[in-house]
């Protein structure tokens, strides 16, 4: 064993008070065979690895300290950035003849390691890509580790179309290691300074918040440019924005439009946010990201039914997820407790992670 290793790390956590646990410690050893294997120079195979489990049970540390002790070349990225990434790309290569071959040959020149956190497909086009993706990459060598919530026999489970999907799980299955890390002890509740980030009916306190992080700044309540989109906000500072939830939430933003901000701010706050629960809908096939998808077939299969809500919470989804991973604080004031937030449909299994990061998110080390 190096000093610079995921085993390494680990022991020097539980050398500082890290709670032992068997889950975690198996998974280690998991990412220890693989950091060994992708060090001997040899030009084998080498297996890579799936976390999966539930949230809090340090899925991303693990991951993130065998990222950092890598000496060959890798890319850490959270899924959805990567799949923005590969939809930009295929995009560029518009009329190469097979251009997922093409993009695969470009990330193994680059790279040797892929290491995506919160591997989580709920669309179609991204299940229809992934379905060979995945095969290409490991056919030019890529090593992928990853985390995620669910066993690879469970992703896209209700998905429409999902036999699309499936030669990406035998990929996975067959080049991957799986691991549950499904222990009991919570890592995010370790004991922290409490720091008040979230509200019920209080739209004052967020008044006193935008003052606090802005003294001594020049503020405007202009709406703020984000590439091409146009935000309403409530007051922007050089390094603070206040929205309201239907202004950021409601409107066509995308992933990279949050990444976008969380570039640009240090701190974002978000104000009237409703409850986000509601009874479901029918499901129908929107226009769009379907259509661009050759030969897809309903067939007998049944759309999953979303609320009247759902679109805007896969967008409060991805801001949590993008200021957590950007360690940028996000201060909310809601009409609803937050466990209250959203307790049923569709989204519920998803928004288990966005309820544990916002709870994480209350701690004063949060963000530091």
């Amino acid at each position: 064993m190096t000093a610079d290793s995921p085993l390494a790390a680990y022991q020097r956590a539980l050398a500082d008070g890290f709670v032992a646990d068997d889950a975690q410690r198996r998974a280690v050893e998991a990412l220890q065979a693989c950091h060994g294997a992708l060090h001997q120079g040899a030009d084998a195979p080498v297996t890579g690895v799936y976390l999966w489990g539930p949230v809090g049970r340090g899925k991303t540390w693990l991951m993130d300290q065998f990222h950092q002790s890598l000496r060959v070349p890798a890319r850490r990225q959270h899924f959805h950035h990567f799949m923005g990434w590969v939809h930009q790309r295929l995009f560029q290569l518009t009329g190469t003849p097979d251009p997922l071959q093409a993009l695969a040959r470009e990330l193994a020149g680059d790279v040797r390691v892929l290491c995506f956190d919160e591997l989580f497909v709920n669309d179609i086009g991204d299940a229809i890509i992934l379905g060979r993706l995945f095969q290409v990459m490991f056919d030019e060598g890529v090593v992928m580790v990853c985390t995620s919530n669910q066993p690879p026999g469970q992703l896209y489970a209700d998905g429409f179309n999902r036999e699309r999907f499936m030669p990406a799980i035998e990929a996975i299955e067959a080049h991957m290691q799986v691991v549950a890390v499904d222990g009991s002890e919570d890592h995010r509740l370790h004991p922290g300074t409490a720091e008040q980030r979230y509200w019920v009916d209080q739209p004052q306190a967020l008044a006193a918040v935008f003052q606090r992080l802005s003294a001594g700044q020049a503020c405007s309540e202009a709406p703020v440019m984000v590439g091409s989109r146009r935000i309403v906000t409530v007051q922007s500072s050089e390094t603070v924005l206040w929205c309201r939830y239907a202004d950021l939430c409601e409107q066509p933003l995308a992933a990279m439009d949050f990444m976008q901000l969380c570039d640009r701010y240090s701190a974002i706050l978000l104000g009237e946010v409703p409850g986000l629960s509601a009874s479901t809908r029918p499901g129908r096939i929107a226009r769009g990201t379907e259509d661009g998808a050759q030969r897809v077939e309903a067939g007998d299969r049944e759309l999953p039914a979303l609320s009247v809500h759902d679109d805007s919470v896969r967008r409060f989804i991805a801001l949590v997820d993008e200021c957590y991973d950007r360690k940028v604080p996000l201060y909310i004031e809601a009409r609803v407790p937050l466990a209250e937030l959203y307790t049923e449909g569709y989204l519920e299994f998803a928004f288990r992670r966005t309820l544990s990061r916002l709870q994480e998110m209350q701690l004063q080390r949060f963000g530091q």
